[in-house]
């Protein structure tokens, strides 16, 4: 039996020794989710902005920055979006997927995954980008979590141009605060009316600025105003009593991932939203299934 410490730490000798699993900061929401569903269980992704969170104004916090200074890698989507992403210095790469994914993008609508295009387009940029981190049977695999990921969204993106043709052209009218969903928009053949942001100074409804939101949005083809939060606010609240078109029973997730949702789930009920808003109907078991496959990857 006294042999018996000396066999034990032989076997324990000759051992494999497990590499320590990768790991990845995802700042922003729907990113993270992306980022998360092609990384599974091979690698460890942290997430900083939690869904129904404001990446505009969020602030980087202790945890976050422990968190930074043990990652390998850290993406966020870009176009200032979150600016707090500007003061990440880390020794490993900080990538703006969404720049990468779309270097010739030039407005100032950073929300880009609201085009299923654009985020499949920053799929394949962070799916490059974590591959290097990967060997062996976790490279092989995460190669088929790409591809499958890839799939779902250019199905979700087929999905929603058949919902978005049921519209009658003269209904394909988005009503919101800000301009968030001009991605969106662009892809469908929408038009975004983001009344704030085009007819307010800093966003102050002034009278005048009432007046002219008013003439944009009466005869504009819209038939209730989105916002992004329920209850609304009081500009929302003034504009539509001024305009006559009642604020929307379903807000829109405009900035990330609806709390409980995934990406793909989260862009399925504000396809849902518009079309039910504008009058039309949306094809849930659809909707459901493109979900369903999503979580399964």
């Amino acid at each position: 039996m006294g042999s018996l410490p000396s066999l034990v730490a032989i076997s324990l000798a000759h051992l494999p020794v497990q590499a320590s699993q990768p790991s990845v900061v995802a700042v922003d929401g729907t990113l993270c989710d992306l980022t998360r569903t092609l990384a599974g269980t091979a690698i460890r992704v942290t997430c900083l902005i939690p869904p129904g969170g404001d990446p505009h104004g969020y602030r980087l916090k202790p945890s976050d920055r422990q968190a930074l200074s043990k990652a390998d890698l850290v993406v966020h989507v870009g176009f200032n979006l979150t600016p707090s992403a500007k003061q990440i210095s880390v020794p490993g790469p900080v990538v703006a997927v969404g720049e990468v994914a779309l270097p010739s993008y030039q407005g100032n609508d950073p929300h880009v995954w609201h085009n299923p295009a654009n985020s499949a387009a920053m799929t394949s940029v962070v799916a490059d980008r974590l591959s290097p981190l990967l060997s062996g049977d976790a490279s092989s695999s995460f190669a088929t979590r790409a591809a499958r990921a890839l799939s779902v969204l250019n199905d979700l993106g087929i999905w929603a141009s058949v919902q978005f043709e049921k519209l009658p052209a003269k209904e394909r009218v988005l009503v919101t605060d800000h301009q968030t969903y001009s991605h969106l928009a662009s892809r469908y053949g929408l038009k975004e009316i983001s009344m704030l942001d085009s007819y307010t100074t800093g966003g102050a409804l002034k009278p005048s600025s009432l007046n002219a939101i008013t003439r944009a949005v009466t005869g504009s083809g819209a038939k209730v105003i989105f916002s992004s939060y329920l209850p609304a606010n009081k500009s929302l609240k003034r504009i539509s009593k001024r305009s006559g078109l009642p604020i929307a029973s379903t807000p829109l997730y405009g900035e990330g991932i609806a709390p409980g949702e995934s990406a793909v789930s989260t862009a399925t009920k504000n396809v849902c939203a518009i079309l039910k808003g504008q009058g039309a109907t949306c094809d849930q078991a659809a909707a459901t299934a493109l979900a369903n496959r999503w979580a399964s990857i």
